[in-house]
């Protein structure tokens, strides 16, 4: 499968390069930035491409498979940026993969996308542009996951997750385990068309997944 990273400099997006480069899949990894490819390469992947997703990216998606969207303006950003990036970016993606016949399309999300008046005020912005992506990405006909991760840290992956379609509690979780999370997802039947909450738990990824 011909996977395309839309975010691949991001924290996650780098480890999953490096995660992927060791399974048959090739990677695109997509990046804003030229002087960010020797870095990409070096953890693996089999192609870079160059593009915003504030600008145009049909070079970006055609000829993949499958999309991880990773990208995030961050939830230390204003309302403008999250308007660009996180809603309209996403959106543009998801509406690119429908046109080029992408058959995956796995988002990483956000705690409370689906719930934005439950999060902390000072970011709900952030919540609701991933939310209404998100809502997007449902609406499509695209064999897609939704994967709500708790906040990130980057403590080192334990590889040990509680996931469901709805946690109430607010939890962590380190990085590395939302991007292992990703590559058990991709192939893995019980995870297509579903959407569910990501924490640190107790029970191992792909046997969490399993359990959907």
């Amino acid at each position: 499968m011909k996977i395309v990273i839309v975010g691949a400099n991001g924290k996650i997006g780098r480890q999953l390069v490096q995660l992927f480069a060791g399974t048959e899949h090739q990677v695109r990894a997509m990046i804003r930035n030229e002087e960010q490819a020797s870095e990409l390469k070096r953890l693996g992947a089999d192609e870079i491409v160059v593009a915003d997703l504030e600008k145009e990216i049909d070079h970006a998606i055609k000829g993949c498979s499958a999309v991880v969207f990773t990208a995030g303006s961050g939830s230390h950003t204003g309302p403008d940026k999250t308007e660009l990036v996180d809603k309209l970016g996403a959106i543009k993606t998801i509406e690119k993969a429908e046109a080029f016949g992408v058959e995956r399309f796995i988002m990483v999300s956000s705690i409370y996308a689906d719930r934005p008046d439950a999060g902390p005020e000072r970011i709900r912005h952030y919540f609701v542009a991933k939310g209404v992506a998100d809502d997007r990405l449902r609406a499509s006909k695209l064999n897609y996951t939704i994967i709500r991760p708790g906040y990130l840290t980057n403590d080192p992956p334990k590889g040990t997750v509680r996931i469901a379609e709805h946690i109430e509690e607010s939890g962590e979780i380190p990085r590395g385990d939302v991007a292992r999370t990703i590559v058990e997802a991709l192939e893995n039947e019980h995870t297509y068309r579903r959407s569910f909450d990501l924490q640190t738990g107790e029970t191992p990824i792909a046997e969490a997944l399993r359990s959907l």
